[in-house]
């Protein structure tokens, strides 16, 4: 969570970023200068870059390609990858491709990227073509236990069969998603790489789609948009943008998912228990509509939404999401688990950010921006093989879990191509249409090339070991301009200097500004002193995390190899008065720890947040600590398996399969709810050992219930749930006979209703308590 002291921007005043004031026309007041003009210098951001280049030249389109050319009636010319792409949400992955390859065209002009880019959007156009109606293909669905072309599912809601249940459509599983993500590649294969051939397989793309939803009603298209649908407004809006067509405005329009941006435009925060990347992307499309049409009610959408994540759904890092939901608004302190901070994500919300600067040019938005792009995204990714994580996690002791390179492609897969391509895409800014001044917002090595001003700015520096940020500028002669460069918050009694003489440092809306007719070899220096500062809960001032200029620091419990650590405390009357400040060793129990930058721990557990005690505090709740840390402990050693229901990832995980049911929420935890009938069910595969415990949690208000649990098709208990009713979660463990597990690793559970309706939020296998000795 971000506090104004900390990083800035309460929600109560917005003192350090005026509200956003939308102008009826042109409301994009600056923008970044286009990624060739960027070239990064050594540095963590490039060591990113090059290990994401590494692993996009390894990937192979024709494998990508796999689905695309079978939907055609074409014979693959790859094998499928494994993973997510061997399943029906197959072909994301091919859309983030383009795009990343495209940005890592733009940042490096390594001509390799293009040749593959080139080649994937030539076999589109074939892909297309053979079509014949503007259909491109990837995605599958089965029916009838038979794995079917996806094109199915558009054909169906062409002829108004709609069903829809947030992660699939008509059994299709987000097929929509994954149309967007390969019509956004298309449109960025076209903007930074020029090709044209991909602009033209979007409009037929674009063509097809109107017609599958042209006639559908009010009431249909909100069914269809019930399922996830990525940024498809924002993909529709810049098909307006490139052609001029008005029909893709009028769809972007259209695409306007009601249960969730009613709210927002109406200033009410109903995130509580929605998944959280499903919804960001529909105020990013919204961000754009503002930009196309000036319409004042898409920018305030956009910016109440970005508002209530960034100030009351976000952890220290800058990500959001626990088990890929929000939860209910500053209650975070009991969300901390090995789910928190999806990547995908971060990697929208900056997104947003950087389209609410263009509309007001204030350093505040980019005190966010940088503490989420160095935090998590670099977080993100190993940086020696290139792989990704798909949750940051934020518990204590947890450690990340990265990608495999061909048998993964997770959502954070796809992002992360992008992420990790365009790392320069944000430093520099200038004045729209024009204009004088040049905006330095990240203090990333790297050399600017204004070819407006035929000069060169090179920022020097490693910002990360405290080292001053130097200017340097070359111009072909001399050049009159603004250099404005943004103070973050975070600077500890900043000082500026030009040309080695030391400057006031006056500071509007967070940025210095230096204006000069400037010669080659002119210098600014900005120092920036690193202070160790704190930040809590918004929920709990007594659960703090340390931060260190722009790093959030952590405690670092060892390799993430071996057995999980016991979660440190630290008793002092302050925690910064724990940290010895030469050192950075926290005085924390059980054993003392070295705070380390959180971003690069890439193979360390970690802990971020440290719950705070006195002494007095201490003596009295030490007992009740140690037992509920134990018993916390204890249950990760027993857990064979974990589904959590309601979350995409797992249920896709466990090959989760219903008749109907519908994700369900209590106090921001995901669930699924089977209606008050008979005969209606879940089912999900689960590992299990020889000697298993079923345990399953319901919502303790859910009493007098009727339904049975199966396991592989044999009953193992029909369940009332006859206790008293409480307003929070309770657990019940079913022992399986050892009969059910014998020489299994995985056994199918099912959840069958008996005249009642039925709320499940998590299954667990677990070996037995006596086995743990």
């Amino acid at each position: 969570m971000f506090t104004r002291r900390g990083l800035m921007l309460t929600s109560a005043a917005l003192a350090g970023l005026p509200a956003v004031a939308h102008a009826a026309a042109d409301p994009v007041k600056v923008a970044p200068f286009p990624l060739e003009a960027v070239t990064l210098m050594p540095s963590v951001w490039r060591d990113a870059v090059d290990a994401n280049g590494h692993y996009l030249l390894s990937l192979e389109p024709d494998r990508l390609l796999h689905n695309f050319h079978k939907s055609a009636g074409l014979a693959p010319k790859g094998d499928i990858y494994g993973g997510w792409e061997n399943m029906g949400i197959a072909g994301h992955s091919l859309g983030h491709y383009l795009t990343a390859l495209g940005l890592a065209y733009a940042q490096t002009r390594d001509p390799a990227y293009k040749a593959k880019l080139d080649y994937t959007v030539s076999e589109m156009a074939i892909i297309q073509k053979a079509h014949g109606d503007g259909y491109i293909g990837g995605t599958t669905v089965e029916r009838d236990g038979k794995l079917q072309d996806g094109k199915i599912v558009y054909e169906e809601v062409r002829k108004h069969v709609i069903t829809s249940h947030g992660f699939d459509l008509n059994g299709g599983w987000v097929p929509l998603y994954t149309w967007h993500k390969v019509h956004a590649g298309l449109l960025d294969a076209h903007r930074y790489a020029n090709n044209g051939q991909a602009l033209k397989i979007a409009i037929g793309m674009s063509d097809y789609l109107i017609g599958v939803l042209g006639d559908l009603s009010d009431e249909e298209m909100q069914k269809v948009l019930a399922a996830e649908h990525g940024g498809l407004n924002e993909t529709y809006a810049e098909m307006y943008v490139r052609t001029g067509d008005k029909r893709y405005l009028d769809t972007a329009r259209r695409i306007y998912h009601k249960a969730v941006l009613t709210p927002l435009a109406q200033r009410r925060d109903e995130l509580e228990g929605k998944h959280a990347n499903t919804q960001i992307p529909k105020l990013i499309g919204l961000a754009r509509l503002y930009e196309v049409t000036g319409d004042k009610a898409y920018g305030d959408t956009a910016s109440y939404f970005w508002d209530r994540v960034i100030h009351h759904h976000s952890y220290v890092i800058g990500g959001n999401s626990a088990g890929e939901h929000f939860g209910a608004p500053d209650k975070l302190s009991g969300r901390l688990d090995d789910k928190t901070c999806e990547s995908c994500n971060t990697y929208n919300m900056l997104k947003l950010t950087r389209h609410l600067y263009q509309w007001q040019p204030d350093a505040a938005w980019f005190d966010y921006y940088e503490r989420a792009h160095l935090n998590h995204i670099l977080a993100h990714q190993d940086p020696q093989t290139g792989a990704f994580v798909y949750f940051v996690p934020l518990a204590s002791g947890s450690q990340r879990l990265y990608s495999t390179p061909d048998t993964s492609f997770w959502c954070c897969v796809g992002s992360g191509m992008e992420s990790h391509a365009k790392h320069g895409d944000s430093i520099w800014w200038r004045q729209a249409g024009g204009g004088d001044t040049v905006y330095a917002n990240l203090f990333i090595p790297s050399e600017l090339s204004w070819t407006d001003k035929a000069t060169k700015i090179a920022l020097s520096g490693d910002i990360l070991k405290g080292e001053p940020v130097t200017f340097t500028v070359t111009p072909q002669g001399t050049a009159d301009f603004t250099l404005a460069i943004r103070v973050p918050k975070w600077a500890d009694g900043p000082r500026l200097s030009v040309n080695g003489k030391n400057t006031p440092l006056l500071v509007k809306n967070g940025y210095v500004r230096v204006r000069r007719a400037w010669k080659a070899g002119d210098t600014v220096v900005l120092t920036l002193p690193h202070a160790l500062k704190v930040e809590t809960m918004p929920d709990n001032p007594r659960l703090a995390a340390f931060i260190k200029g722009p790093m959030v620091m952590a405690g670092d419990m060892g390799p993430a190899q071996g057995d999980v650590p016991q979660a440190p405390v630290v008793v002092a009357a302050s925690a910064l008065g724990a940290v010895d400040r030469g050192s950075l060793t926290l005085n924390a129990q059980p054993q003392a720890l070295q705070l380390v930058p959180f971003f690069n721990q890439y193979h360390r557990r970690t802990a971020v947040y440290f719950p705070l005690f006195t002494e007095a505090q201490w003596q009295v709740e030490k007992a009740a600590y140690e037992e509920a840390e134990a018993d916390r402990v204890a249950l990760n050693w027993r857990t064979i398996d974990i589904m959590r229901l309601g979350e995409m990832q797992p249920e896709r995980d466990h090959a989760f399969a219903t008749d109907i049911s519908e994700p369900s929420s209590r106090l921001g935890r995901s669930g699924r709810w089977l209606m008050w009938t008979t005969g209606k069910y879940f089912e999900f595969d689960l590992a299990v050992e020889a000697q298993t415990v079923l345990q399953v949690t319901y919502w303790g208000q859910d009493i007098r219930r009727n339904f049975d649990i199966t396991v592989d098709g044999v009953l193992l208990t029909n369940e009332k749930l006859d206790y008293p009713s409480e307003a929070q979660f309770r657990v019940v463990d079913y022992a399986v006979p050892a009969a059910m597990t014998a020489g299994k690793d995985k056994v199918r559970v099912r959840f069958t209703t008996r005249g009642s309706g039925l709320d499940v939020f998590e299954v667990r296998s677990l070996r037995p308590e006596k086995a743990q000795a």
